[in-house]
């Protein structure tokens, strides 16, 4: 691979973890956390995104679910 070819890989790699973060983000707003929130916990890829929706879904609020999922 040239180096030409990696600074294409890379820039797409970087675009595609972009597209994730603020889908991510996108979602746990939709869910219900605020902006700044839903930010801090998609950028934690260890937070699976399905219990921080889980959690808002079954009435927990969100500082509370923020603090669960960390």
């Amino acid at each position: 691979m040239s180096t030409v070819e990696l600074k294409a890989a890379l820039r797409q790699l970087e675009t595609d973890q972009e597209r994730v973060l603020l889908w991510r983000r996108d979602r746990l707003e939709t869910a219900g956390y605020s902006g700044r929130l839903a930010l801090k916990l998609a950028l934690n890829p260890s937070i699976d995104l399905h219990d921080a929706v889980m959690l808002i879904e079954r009435g927990c609020p969100p500082d509370t679910a923020a603090r669960i999922l960390q």
